[in-house]
């Protein structure tokens, strides 16, 4: 028994018809496809369809025959794919992490420097918050770490950017009418906070509005910026965040910037200096490269 014939079978049992079969599926003449299927027939001793005008149907010996027929297509397909799988040296996997939304800007400039090196390894990429990045490359489960500077003893840090901090209101906001936003019009403003989830940007916003004498208690404290972007719409609130979430508004909110000097905070590249990965040296290597080509460029170029 050939495993072409079983294949044929399948074929025409799923289709209930030996020409739909043999002109969709298996692209072979009809008569040549009734021939091997009588062939099967023989084989097992008994007939396996039952044929009419309207098509075919399987007998109780088919019904019986098709389970099995799948079954052995499918392990021949999985023992060709496991000799070629072996027959191929494993590729080494490099991961990469970003912070939720920072990919946007950030990725295309990973995979240009790495362009001699993608095809030789498993490229992985993963989106997070920063703190979960700052675990993933503690415990070695991913290379490189678009991030904040979170306090993490085995992860060495380096700054590739300041992302200055604008104000995220609803788009009908009056304050939405002004180019920049004086950061004393936010007095008497709802305020959408973050936890301590969040305890970099958290910190660099708290900062800001004492160093103003902004007394301004947050209504909510939140993790996600999807779910600041949320609350802003719908508690008629305003939030301090990193300018690259301007790039994944809502059409319900918009964001301004702060007058006078505002705020940053930094986006830093992270990694295990015990990491001995040669994708990794690669990386560090046009380090500067990087830097130079920074987020704000490539906004430009959209």
């Amino acid at each position: 028994m050939e495993l072409r014939h079983l294949r044929y079978f399948i074929a025409v049992a799923e289709e209930g018809s030996v020409t739909v079969a043999a002109e969709r599926r298996l692209h072979t003449a009809q008569p040549s496809l009734s021939r091997q299927l009588r062939d099967l027939e023989i084989e097992v001793g008994a007939p396996l369809f039952i044929r009419g005008a309207r098509g075919v149907e399987l007998t109780d010996a088919g019904r019986a025959f098709l389970p099995h027929a799948r079954l052995a297509v499918g392990e021949a397909a999985e023992a060709l794919q496991a000799a070629r799988r072996a027959a191929r040296p494993a590729k080494a996997a490099f991961s990469v992490g970003f912070l939720t939304g920072q990919e946007v800007d950030w990725l295309p400039h990973v995979t240009r420097i790495l362009r001699t090196e993608l095809p030789k390894i498993e490229f992985k990429v993963t989106s997070l918050y920063s703190p979960d990045l700052a675990q993933a490359l503690q415990n070695g489960e991913i290379d490189l770490g678009f991030l904040r500077v979170e306090p993490k003893p085995d992860v060495t840090y380096e700054v590739i950017a300041k992302e200055p901090i604008v104000v995220i209101l609803p788009s009908d906001h009056p304050l939405a009418a002004e180019k920049a936003v004086d950061p004393q019009a936010l007095a008497g403003e709802t305020l959408v906070g973050f936890s301590d989830v969040a305890i970099v940007l958290k910190k660099v916003v708290e900062d800001y509005l004492r160093d103003r004498g902004l007394d301004l208690t947050p209504s909510h404290r939140v993790e996600t910026f999807s779910t600041v972007l949320s609350l802003v719409s719908s508690v008629r609130g305003v939030s301090l965040m990193p300018a690259y979430v301007e790039a994944l508004l809502p059409w319900s909110v918009v964001s301004r910037p702060l007058k006078g000097k505002p705020p940053t905070i930094d986006l830093a590249i992270g990694y295990r200096s015990d990491n001995r990965s040669p994708v990794l040296k690669t990386f560090l290597a046009s380090l500067d490269q990087l830097i130079a080509a920074g987020p704000a460029g490539l906004r430009q170029c959209r």
